[in-house]
């Protein structure tokens, strides 16, 4: 577009340059040649008027010879008309005289001869007339002395004939000057001409190339954008003022059954009268004469077959490039499927908001439910393992094994069932209880789950059991966004039961370990060289109450790994074990890598 505009501009300019050159190529030579022309008519003229002074000039001669010849033949007795004419020439020689000073009035110089030339000739003629008139030989002979001596003509005729030649030689050559300048500039205004011309020609040509270049990219974005018209999904029609039909896509004719061609038919026309709202009618025509713009105007149009279709129209008004009129761009959409989607999904939003409400009376009868189990089942075990150890007391050394035995068993039932209802109430807390997301570093928590961990193992030596060596490699573990309270339960859950079935191990060792996923991930395993486990039970592992080992070998509830799997569910994250019996076992478990926390610094 941008390149468009520089060409446009500056073919305007170029169209400007050629058209001053046009003017300067034809006026300018024409007014040198004018003026030339002038000049060269004015070099001529001086010519002419030095041949004219020439001839002048040859006249006098000749009337002053024949003067002076008829008057010596006058003195010698010899009298003819002839002669008698030829002397009357001197009659003659002021008038030529005349002609000669009104031929060089430009030439002082010239002038001055003349007049010498006159009063020469004067006295010559005043000589010429007693010598004519007298028969005296003596007297005639003395008159021509005085007047070949006093009164010599040739001499200023010859001066005033070299001037003029001397002039006519210098204006010949001015004539011919200006006749070669004149000779040149037309020369070279043809050629200027020319050479213009063939610019022309050569600029007409490229302008119709251009025009040739343009006229084809305009068909083919023509074509091109019919094609799309015609290829576009969505129905497309285009209005005139009276709502005519002036374009439409094989989409719009294919949704209202269009058969015939119906260019500049009615709008009412379509869909047997399926447009014919008058309401509709109005808002298409406050686009074209208001600029109102339709924007998803939702419309419900029933067809012959008495079937009502949802219609999505959008309209807008548009300038045609090849025009001044103005028309009206509409696109029409069938949501009627949409919208009975739509209508189907607040249903079952509807549904799922009671569903909702259910699961939330459910989460309060189970808040209710572990308030009981937390309140009004421990009271019974507390006064139950109470009672036991009052009852021991009571009878002391007066009670058999026997009862020493019933009585144990009571006690440690009752304990047992006081910790299964604590494990409960966590497992519930984990699955209902709000997540606090804040940053966690696995190494301070894996770190202060060991040291609790170790100090249960010193606790149970100095209580009389057996002292245990453990061995401890942790990997660098990163910086999480989690929550930390319920992470803690997965690493002591994780920790603890390493430890609790390494137990026959000396030493036993645990391995934390921790890598990163090619997507982000962020994959955690612990490793124990323990009793491991079948891994054809593996699916039973994460359950609750699912324990695949014997309580009274490695005591427990059986719903630690269940915690674990709910707290790493609502992370986003999942758990897997893999062991081999009497060799370990290693659980991995993953988080996503959306829990990354900013600048740690923590390894990846």
């Amino acid at each position: 577009m941008q390149k468009t505009l520089i060409d446009d501009g500056w073919d305007r300019w170029r169209l400007r340059a050629l058209g001053l050159a046009a003017i300067l190529i034809l006026v300018v030579p024409s007014l040198t040649l004018r003026k030339l022309s002038s000049e060269v008519d004015d070099a001529e003229g001086w010519v002419t008027h030095t041949q004219a002074v020439g001839t002048a000039v040859y006249r006098l001669q000749a009337n002053v010879r024949d003067a002076e010849s008829a008057a010596y033949n006058l003195s010698k007795g010899i009298d003819t008309p002839e002669v008698r004419d030829r002397y009357a020439r001197a009659e003659q020689i002021k008038p030529v005289l005349r002609e000669l000073e009104q031929l060089l009035q430009d030439n002082p110089r010239q002038l001055v001869r003349v007049g010498r030339i006159e009063s020469v000739l004067e006295r010559r003629t005043a000589l010429l007339h007693g010598i004519a008139t007298t028969s005296d030989p003596v007297a005639q002979r003395t008159l021509l002395e005085e007047m070949a001596v006093r009164y010599p003509i040739r001499e200023l005729i010859e001066e005033l004939q070299a001037e003029e030649q001397h002039l006519l030689k210098e204006r010949s050559a001015i004539a011919e000057r200006q006749q070669r300048l004149a000779n040149m500039v037309s020369w070279t205004a043809l050629a200027l001409q020319l050479a213009l011309l063939v610019l022309i020609l050569w600029l007409l040509k490229r302008q119709m190339e251009h025009r040739l270049v343009a006229e084809r990219a305009s068909l083919s974005s023509s074509a091109r954008a019919n094609a799309i018209l015609q290829t576009v999904r969505e129905p497309i029609v285009l209005l005139d003022r009276d709502q005519r039909i002036l374009l439409y896509n094989p989409a719009f004719a294919e949704l209202y059954g269009i058969e015939e061609d119906l260019l500049q038919h009615p709008l009412q026309e379509v869909g047997e009268g399926i447009w014919n709202d008058p309401a509709m009618r109005q808002r298409l025509a406050d686009v074209l004469l208001r600029g109102r713009e339709l924007w998803d105007y939702e419309l419900a149009q029933e067809g012959g077959d008495g079937r009502v279709r949802n219609m999505l129209v959008n309209a807008r008004r548009m300038a045609l490039p090849d025009s001044d009129d103005e028309v009206v761009l509409m696109t029409v959409s069938d949501v009627t499927v949409q919208r009975a989607v739509m209508s189907r999904v607040e249903e079952l939003n509807s549904q799922l908001e009671g569903k909702v409400e259910q699961l939330s009376e459910v989460n309060r009868e189970l808040e209710a439910f572990s308030y009981s189990v937390s309140h009004d089942l421990r009271a019974p075990l507390r006064h139950v393992g109470g009672f036991a150890d009052k009852l021991a007391a009571y009878l002391g050394d007066s009670a058999d094994d026997k009862a020493r035995h019933y009585l144990d068993i009571i006690g440690s039932s009752a304990r047992r069932m006081a910790t299964l209802i604590d494990d409960l109430l966590v497992y519930s807390r984990l699955g209902r209880g709000a997540m606090r997301m804040q940053a966690v570093d696995m190494q301070s928590m894996v770190a202060d789950t060991r040291a609790v961990l170790d100090a249960n193992l010193a606790t149970e030596a100095e209580n009389g059991g057996p002292k245990r060596r453990v061995e401890w490699h942790i990997a660098p573990l990163p910086m999480l966004v989690a929550d930390e309270n319920m992470m803690r339960q997965v690493w002591l859950n994780l920790l603890g039961n390493a430890i609790k079935y390494s137990a026959a191990r000396d030493p036993a060792v645990v391995e934390i370990g921790y890598s990163r996923e090619p997507d982000g991930s962020h994959h955690f395993t612990v490793r124990d060289n323990g009793a491991g486990f079948d891994m054809a039970y593996a699916g039973k592992l994460f359950g609750v109450f699912q324990r695949l080992h014997k309580a009274s070998e490695y005591p427990g509830t059986g719903i630690g790994l269940a915690s674990v799997r709910r707290v790493l569910v609502r992370h986003g994250g999942r758990i897997w074990a893999e062991a081999e019996v009497d060799r370990g076992a290693t659980f991995h478990f993953i988080l996503p890598p959306a829990l990354d926390a900013l600048n740690t610094g923590q390894p990846a």
